[in-house]
């Protein structure tokens, strides 16, 4: 029998020409959505928001508060209106995923999109406080795919020194805990190992999320400013009242945090 395939025979590490530009855009998408839809061109708001859960979206629409986008032409997701002291912000829920988000966040950035906020759930590794706390991630392992197909190098996606600090300065007023650190992003939920666990653990890991890692070597590599948040609920299952929020399902903290990095971005630009 032949020998079994090493991780060097994966089609994941193979034909990554990263400096070649892809055939397949996603101007190209949007402009043929558009062109199928008969929408008109419409640029979103300059701060977006990612909202794998979408507890926020949830809670906008419910408050009569968001108001859904006709003209957005993402052909997989819908894209919602509102308002905040007076900014107006874009938001897409339920885009879970290293794949997904990131697949959406070259269609908000290509539709006029400045500036990005990822607010995601995420289980706990090293434990900071009592859940539900947030963590800031300031890197993030890179277990998934997404990733490696904008860039090879590094066992981390990093997010801009620049943002960086004035976000972790913005995050000092929000009501709610908020740790700058470390997350594991992962394709696998289902496949949270004690010994992958465990390897987190011993590199000092707050969380474990799905999108970060991903968005961030996408935002390096497209030098798109993007800021992600893990939202800590839950213990992976193991508790019997795991995946609390807390008020509004969380959506009122969540909010606090992408004020907190919009207002940060803002007063740099």
């Amino acid at each position: 029998m032949p020998d079994s395939p090493g991780p060097e025979a994966s089609p994941l590490f193979e034909a990554k020409a990263f400096d070649e530009p892809s055939v397949f855009d996603p101007e190209a998408l949007l402009e043929n959505a558009r062109r199928q839809k008969a929408l008109p061109e419409r640029s979103v708001p300059d701060v977006c928001v990612l909202d794998p859960d979408g507890d926020v979206v949830r809670h906008l629409t419910a408050t009569g508060t968001a108001q859904k986008d006709e003209t957005w032409p993402g052909y997989h997701t819908d894209l919602y209106r509102f308002e905040r002291d007076g900014e107006e912000f874009g938001i897409v829920g339920c885009a879970v995923g290293a794949s997904f988000a990131v697949l959406v966040a070259e269609q908000l950035f290509a539709a006029g999109c400045e500036f990005l906020v990822s607010v995601t759930s995420s289980g706990r590794i090293v434990p900071k406080d009592d859940p539900p706390y947030f963590v800031f991630v300031e890197r993030a392992l890179r277990d998934e795919g997404t990733s490696h197909h904008y860039r090879s190098a590094g066992r981390y996606a990093r997010l801009d020194p620049d943002l960086r600090e004035s976000v972790e300065r913005a995050c000092e007023a929000v009501s709610r805990p908020v740790f700058a650190g470390a997350t594991w992003t992962t394709d696998a939920p289902f496949r949270e190992t004690e010994a992958a666990i465990e390897r987190a653990r011993s590199e000092g890991i707050l969380a474990v999320e799905m999108e970060a890692a991903a968005l961030y070597a996408f935002a390096d590599v497209r030098d798109r400013p993007v800021v992600c948040f893990a939202h800590v609920t839950n213990q992976m299952g193991q508790t019997e009242e795991d995946f609390e929020k807390g008020d509004a399902d969380g959506a009122r903290d969540a909010l606090e945090v992408i004020d907190a990095a919009a207002a940060a971005w803002g007063a740099s630009n």
